[in-house]
């Protein structure tokens, strides 16, 4: 009894998870692999302008806030993004094949000026693309600041700030993250 109860449960949130696709390939975003999984609450500004592959799951509350008419979020094929993950892109953000995105992580590709000649209010934002390659994890709570790339195969230790970039099958770690070893 309680198993079918579950397996009813389970089919239902399966369903309703790709019915929230399909609620933004209506709404222009043809570019999203209709066999991705959208958890309850998961939002996407302008998904017209995003680009997702086939199997990739955003968890519950994940919010990608594609900021104007050119900016780009291109996420490969079975991408996992955990819940409260918060993606903000001003140009473009680009996210690999197979990766795992931990809760709680902020990525952006854009801030603001520090310019002692203006107010703080009166600053430009300063845009740098973000590239996170293929089979990456990042651990939860990190954030990844923008001009950042971040090799194949890397891992990001939880809590970590990447300022800089990281290479291939490396795993950092601190703020500001660092070097901790290699993936052999």
């Amino acid at each position: 009894m309680h198993k079918n109860i579950y397996r009813f449960k389970e089919f239902l949130r399966i369903s309703s998870a790709r019915l929230r696709v399909h609620w933004y390939r209506l709404q222009g975003g043809r570019r999203i692999h209709p066999k991705c999984l959208f958890g309850k609450g998961a939002t996407i500004e302008r998904p017209w302008n995003v680009e997702m592959g086939p199997r990739c799951v955003l968890q519950p509350y994940v919010w990608l806030n594609v900021g104007g008419n050119n900016a780009r979020l291109k996420i490969g094929a079975y991408t996992f993004i955990g819940r409260y993950v918060e993606i903000e892109i001003a140009r473009s953000v680009i996210i690999g094949k197979g990766g795992l995105i931990a809760p709680g992580v902020f990525v952006t590709d854009h801030n603001h000026g520090i310019d002692k000649a203006l107010t703080i209010y009166e600053q430009p934002s300063v845009i740098a693309p973000v590239v996170i390659g293929d089979n990456v994890w990042i651990g939860a709570n990190c954030v990844i600041l923008p001009g950042v790339t971040i090799g194949d195969g890397a891992v990001v230790a939880a809590g970590a700030v990447v300022n800089r970039d990281v290479p291939a099958n490396a795993i950092v770690g601190g703020v500001p993250a660092r070097l901790l070893k290699t993936r052999d």
